[in-house]
């Protein structure tokens, strides 16, 4: 579940086939839902912290101890791969918080798709899915890696197919959804268990927002200044708390893109060239590495590139205009980003 392409990026299906599909999967997951109860979606709220922002969720999408534990099952489970030698935990391994240390991932048969797998953690607050916001909600998303020839290669129909075949799997979908295999309790377990996926103690959120003066050393606290100084203005496109604004933008990697990001859904190149969605800084010391081809390998580099100024590109954001860093400063803002490190995965839940 690469999380990094929309499964209908093929080229012999019209546009008219991919936007009648698009609204069927809206229509899937948001028809005949009710409205959670305010006090459920407080208690799912609290799972992040009190600081993050509420979340609106359906009924059927309240997390529970027995829904977590079927999808959490079924994203390390390679049935859902055309061989069984691939899992979404393949391409989102949880001591990498959810990435795979690959410049782009791997997928069936050793190919290579063309971005890089990004965090999971808190996707549950992403307004659209995949670098290019191609799909709307993470429900909808799950169909797009089992699909996709780079990476599990398995039509939806046959994946639900052998899923059902399992008297296991149907046992624990009853007790979960009290419902059978079908693509809509597949696609919500699968979901349930990314929602839960909620990155939200670190040193930083200690010392930020629990009143833990000790939580940051002298040097992180330095960091997290520059951070937050108009010289830099990282924190205007990666907000805290979340440390990201979900925009689009190009942020002046490359002179000529060989991914047009952005322009991939909108079909506008005049004007989303290179743009891909602003990622989140929660624990990217371990998620190099970086950008959304993988080609700047370590921090170091990442913060160099942005002291430069960027390409140029026509469409790069007017907020990378470069600064300059001593290198105690440049250890400083190091040590910040670091402090966003953070391996706590899901809350239980009790039904």
């Amino acid at each position: 579940m690469g999380g990094i392409t929309n499964f209908w990026d093929r080229p012999w299906i019209s546009l008219g086939a991919r936007l009648i599909f698009a609204l069927g999967l809206i229509m899937l997951f948001s028809c005949k839902k009710e409205r959670a109860p305010a006090s459920k979606e407080a208690d799912f709220r609290a799972i992040g912290s009190p600081y993050f922002p509420s979340l609106s969720l359906n009924q059927d999408q309240i997390p529970t101890a027995k829904k977590i534990a079927l999808g959490k099952r079924l994203f390390f489970d390679p049935i859902l791969s055309r061989d069984g030698t691939i899992s979404c935990s393949t391409c989102h391994l949880p001591e990498l918080a959810f990435t795979d240390g690959r410049p782009v991932s791997v997928g069936i048969d050793g190919r290579l798709h063309k971005r890089n797998s990004p965090t999971l953690f808190n996707v549950a607050w992403q307004p659209y899915m995949f670098m290019d916001g191609g799909n709307p909600s993470l429900e909808s998303q799950v169909i797009g890696p089992i699909e996709d020839h780079r990476e599990m290669d398995l039509s939806f129909t046959e994946a639900l197919a052998k899923v059902a075949a399992r008297s296991d799997y149907q046992a624990q979908f009853q007790a979960a959804f009290q419902d059978d295999v079908n693509p809509y309790t597949l696609s919500l377990a699968l979901a349930t268990y990314e929602r839960a996926l909620i990155s939200y103690n670190s040193n930083f959120d200690q010392f930020e927002y629990q009143g833990d003066s000790t939580a940051l050393s002298k040097s992180a606290q330095n960091g997290l200044a520059l951070f937050k100084s108009g010289e830099l203005k990282c924190a205007q496109c990666h907000t805290l708390p979340l440390a990201t604004n979900f925009h689009f933008e190009n942020n002046g990697l490359k002179v000529f893109y060989q991914d047009s990001g952005r322009a991939r859904v909108t079909n506008d190149l005049q004007n989303h060239e290179g743009q891909f969605k602003v990622p989140t800084l929660r624990n990217i010391a371990l998620t190099a590495p970086y950008m959304h081809d993988g080609s700047v390998r370590s921090l170091d580099a990442v913060i160099d590139h942005y002291a430069s100024g960027g390409s140029g590109h026509r469409l790069q954001s007017p907020l990378i205009t470069g600064f300059t860093l001593n290198a105690q400063e440049k250890t400083d803002l190091k040590a910040f980003l670091r402090a966003l490190t953070d391996t706590v995965s899901y809350k239980e839940f009790t039904d």
